[in-house]
Parts: structure tokens; C-alpha cells; sequence
């Protein structure tokens, strides 16, 4: 088997299976775990999979610009944001974490709710500027610009001041193994704060983002109080998520 159609095997079967091992495709192919272990590295290189201790996983779809994941599923994400924003209560305050899904949260608060929303993402803030009744909390540092969400210390040590009702979390992986999992390391420690200044948290998963896994750890599976997620995702994908204790919500209104 030619190095090109080891590797397209290597993807298929990460594509279905979801993880592949290294020991496995070794005795598979019948090639050498270092040769293995090499074609995982070069592939993970070009960003089709991320490399874990004994194999591989999928790696996310929110490696995209923030305008190229602006048009991912987007009824997957209006059917989140829906079934997300009926969590937030008058009276709260709530974390809108940055992101695509997160954004289309704030188009389904009602108009006569009464909140304060503090969020670290310059797309969120403006479009909670013409609400009438939800104060917007902007948290300040470096704009990472792939994201469009502020970092750094700044941005941490305004959420350590912060003890919010719930956290809408943006999730770019989520594994029952690995946990939330992101590709930018300021990222992870932001969303760590988040979470741990927060009652609830909430995370807002798509299909693709399910079952994947990015470099940098933000927290395990546990720090989620919800998982919301769209109507078509299957049961069967989301049973790893339920034994672990998650309360699913799926919107069914579609």
C-alpha cells in the first residue's frame, strides 16, 4: 500500500470510528508502529487529525476563520441558540462566551428581559447594544483576532471579579475522554475563568464539534452543568455524553 492510500485509509477510518490506535493500525496495515506514528504526525501537521497519547482523534471545525465558521451549519446553530437562550432567567448575570453559536443566542433574548451580559467578544456586544433591558459588561485585553474575542491577562482577571448565574460556552471540541478542548492556549485559560466564576455552564456543541479534540485542555467534561446541541444529532452520538452524567438539551421546535 502506497504512504498516500495508508493515510486516506488512516482518515476513513478515523471517520467512522471516530479515534483510531496506533497499535490497531500497525497490525492493520501491517507496517511498523513507527511508521505509524509518523503518517499521525504528518497528518495532524495538516490539520485532518489531532494526535492523542496512543492514536488520534478528530480535530474541530472551529479551526476555521470567524467568518468561514459564520456559515457551518448555520440551522444546527439557530436551533442551539434557540433551545439556549430559554435557559436564561430575569434578573441573571450570564457569561456569553465568543463564537458563531454564542452570537445566535443573543438573537433569541427576549426583548423585555431584564439581565446583565458580560462577554469578552466584540460581535456580541454590539449586538446586545440595541436591547433595551440587558446591560452589556464588555471585558477588555488582546483581541485574538481568528476568534474575535478578547484574551489575555486583562480578560482573566476581570472574570475573577465575576460570579455569574450561568455561562453560555462556546465549545470549539468536546470528547468524553479529553473534555473542552481548544486550538489556542489564551483561549483555554479564558474559558477556564469563565467556568469557574459561573453557577451553571452551558456548552453549545454542533454536530461536528462533537467527538473532537484541539491541543489545549480548558476543563473536563464534568464543568458542564449542559450540553446543548441540535435535534438531529442521534442518540447513539450523544450516549458517551449521557453516561457521563450531562443533561442534554435538544431543541425540537424545527
Amino acid at each position: 500500500m502506497l504512504t498516500a492510500e495508508r493515510r486516506q485509509f488512516i482518515l476513513e477510518l478515523l471517520n467512522r470510528d471516530k479515534k483510531v490506535l496506533s497499535t490497531e493500525l500497525s497490525a492493520v496495515l501491517k507496517v511498523s508502529e513507527d511508521t505509524i506514528r509518523r503518517d499521525l504526525r504528518e497528518l495532524a501537521e495538516a490539520g485532518l487529525l489531532q494526535r492523542v497519547h496512543g492514536g488520534a482523534l478528530l480535530t474541530s471545525p472551529a479551526t476555521a476563520s470567524y467568518a468561514d465558521r459564520q456559515k457551518q451549519a448555520p440551522k444546527e446553530k439557530e436551533a442551539i441558540a434557540r433551545a439556549a437562550a430559554k435557559l436564561v432567567c430575569p434578573g441573571q448575570v450570564v457569561i456569553l462566551d465568543g463564537g458563531t453559536t454564542t452570537l445566535q443566542v443573543t438573537r433569541h433574548l427576549p426583548l423585555d428581559l431584564q439581565a446583565t451580559v458580560v462577554t469578552n467578544s466584540p460581535p456580541i456586544a454590539i449586538a446586545l447594544a440595541e436591547h433595551p433591558y440587558i446591560e452589556v459588561v464588555m471585558l477588555g485585553g488582546k483581541l485574538y483576532k481568528k476568534a474575535l474575542v478578547n484574551v489575555g491577562t486583562v480578560t482573566i482577571e476581570s472574570l475573577r471579579m465575576i460570579r455569574a448565574d450561568l455561562c453560555m460556552l462556546g465549545v470549539c471540541s468536546l470528547h468524553p475522554e479529553v473534555g473542552i478542548s481548544v486550538p489556542n492556549l489564551d483561549e483555554a485559560h479564558v474559558k477556564r475563568a469563565m467556568i469557574a466564576g459561573s453557577a451553571e455552564v452551558v456548552g453549545l456543541v454542533t454536530a461536528q464539534k462533537l467527538d473532537t479534540a484541539a491541543p489545549y485542555v480548558v476543563e473536563s467534561i464534568h464543568a458542564l452543568t449542559y450540553l446543548v446541541t441540535a435535534p438531529t444529532v442521534s442518540n447513539d452520538m450523544l450516549a458517551a455524553y449521557k453516561a457521563l452524567g450531562l443533561t442534554i438539551i435538544r431543541d425540537e421546535d424545527e
